[in-house]
């Protein structure tokens, strides 16, 4: 509260970003976690804006009805207030500017976030959701593969989750060692088994073999990985960087395998560009989705200038090729970018959604965002700027993710159990900080800062209301949602999400995308069923209703002669 100095600021626009004549007279009031504008008028609605989602904090100059400023938001709202008084806007400028970049992982909105739990259902909610059982239902652990205690108190990789599935043929000195030879010791370890094939999903970062180096452990590790896979006689080792990059890498003692080294593999480069690529793309994505009413002209040289659907189209086919070697090949796929942390868990997880319909139901995504991301280690305080830290680390990594499911619901409407709502919601707890989930930057981290003992868990909320999130087009003995799904990766297939870059379609209370309509359509469906069985079951009455419900007929048909004649 140090940072508020003008708490309170009356006569107050909030401008209306798709009119640019009409505004809202308010109040607005300033919290240590919330802006909160509310109208003059009879109905004193309100408007709640966490700072947390406050991306930056802009000031244009003065006019003569005010001095505007403006809020963009990380899940790219915007608000922009005209004050009354240049002094007033100054201070709240400034106040707002502080409030959004906490410096320290207590200041977050989280560790003072209390709703009316009970320390036990908290404690409770935080075990909604159990890796081990994830794995089980897999079908691990295995004859093949096994639960490995060489991570235990994060030994072998402060990174990784402190429980690591690898094949039973390697040894404790098999692992140690390829966890040396790999970069910040994120060794090759379980993602995900394909019951049907045999073949795996793994995960790890570059081997640290710059122009010659070898290990002999790494060798081993691939090898067990692949013969764990008793139907296959060799194994994919997909990079997902542009061979070019990887290239480099060598140059720092890092890079890529040798099939010289490493037999019964074949390497592919995928060519997913990295953060610095990414996050140029987003903000030129982004000012497309401003731009009030532009020519198709420049909304088409918009979105082709900033590259980010061929961005999205990378992503997309990595998890293809993943999905077709494990389902349809048969053969298993270690995957790996730089550090294995960003790429390789948009690989994995598209991958994983195209291979099992679990996945693609609500409490299955859940599960998958728990494992691929959050478990192994996904930068998210970094990526997302929770807090006020250096810039070139902030991408927009789950975006891209959260973008390659969408794009495949609308190629596949009725494979998802979840809709669109699902995803935005998701998308801004990421950056919320809300919630203890996304909070830091590896389970390590989580552990020491007591997330589960000071924060409360998102997904028992989300599970709460999933009524919100269900897709009415989504039928579980559907042939899309049976199997694997084999989406189109040409560029007439994918699509701008307005609903998550146009604020102008995101701000409109009365547009309803068609599962909105549907929805309503089949409630009320649901509703004239109901009115018609009441009225079906009238006449199976008792004989003497019947009798009267027939008198009753008998009587105005006589009526209704009468009146003709």
């Amino acid at each position: 509260m140090e940072h508020i100095r003008t708490p309170k600021v009356e006569n107050v626009r909030l401008m209306d970003r798709r009119v640019s004549r009409r505004s809202s007279v308010g109040t607005l009031y300033l919290s240590s976690t919330h802006s909160i504008f509310v109208e003059n008028s009879d109905t004193r609605r309100e408007t709640w804006l966490l700072h947390s989602l406050i991306s930056t904090v802009d000031r244009p100059p003065a006019t003569p009805t005010g001095s505007p400023l403006i809020l963009r938001c990380k899940n790219f709202q915007m608000f922009q207030f005209l004050f009354p008084l240049e002094r007033e806007c100054v201070d709240v400028q400034e106040a707002l500017t502080h409030l959004s970049r906490p410096e320290r992982y207590g200041e977050l909105f989280c560790f003072s976030y209390l709703p009316s739990v009970v320390k036990e259902e908290r404690e409770k909610a935080w075990s909604f959701l159990d890796q081990r059982s994830e794995f089980i239902r897999m079908g691990i652990p295995s004859n093949l593969w096994h639960v490995t205690a060489a991570n235990h108190e994060y030994r072998v990789c402060d990174t990784y989750p402190s429980e690591l599935f690898v094949p039973k043929s390697a040894s404790p000195a098999v692992i140690v060692g390829s966890a040396k030879f790999r970069s910040r010791g994120r060794l090759p370890v379980l993602s995900y088994f394909h019951r049907d094939t045999s073949a795996a999903v793994c995960r790890s970062s570059q081997p640290l073999s710059g122009f010659s180096t070898r290990s002999p452990e790494d060798e081993q590790m691939l090898q067990a990985i692949m013969k764990s896979n008793p139907a296959s006689e060799f194994m994919y080792v997909v990079d997902t960087r542009p061979k070019l990059n990887a290239m480099a890498n060598r140059a720092a003692g890092k890079g890529y395998e040798n099939e010289d080294h490493y037999t019964n593999i074949r390497l592919q480069f995928i060519g997913i560009e990295n953060i610095h690529v990414m996050r140029s793309s987003q903000q030129k994505l982004i000012e497309v989705g401003d731009l009030r009413s532009p020519s198709m002209g420049d909304f088409l040289w918009g979105l082709e200038n900033s590259g980010w659907l061929k961005h999205i189209k990378a992503v997309l086919d990595a998890g293809v090729f993943i999905a077709k070697a494990v389902a349809e090949e048969g053969v298993s796929v270690l995957v790996h970018c730089s550090d294995g942390w960003d790429r390789t868990a948009q690989a994995c997880s598209v991958a994983s959604v195209l291979l099992d319909p679990f996945y693609r139901s609500i409490k299955g995504f859940m599960v998958l965002i728990e494992k691929d991301w959050v478990s192994f280690g996904h930068k998210f305080s970094h990526r997302y700027a929770h807090l006020d830290g250096d810039p070139k680390e902030v991408s927009p990594v789950m975006d891209q993710f959260l973008e390659c499911v969408w794009q495949l619901m609308e190629q596949f409407p009725c494979a998802f159990e979840f809709n669109e709502r699902f995803l935005l919601q998701l998308h801004t707890h990421v950056h919320s900080c809300q919630y203890g989930n996304f909070i830091g930057n590896s389970q390590r981290e989580r552990r020491d800062l007591r997330i589960r003992e000071r924060t409360h868990s998102l997904w028992p909320c989300l599970w709460e209301k999933r009524s919100e999130f269900i897709n009415p087009l989504y039928r579980s003995d559907h042939s899309q949602t049976q199997g694997v799904l084999r989406p189109l990766t040409t560029p007439y297939c994918f699509k701008f999400w307005k609903g998550m870059y146009s604020s102008a379609e995101r701000g409109r209370a009365s547009h309803q995308s068609p599962s909105d309509w549907l929805t309503a359509v089949k409630e009320e469906s649901q509703q004239l069923e109901e009115e018609l069985n009441t009225h079906q079951e009238v006449p199976r009455e008792t004989g003497d209703g019947q009798e009267t419900c027939a008198a009753a007929r008998e009587q105005d048909e006589n009526d209704e002669e009468q009146r003709r004649d």
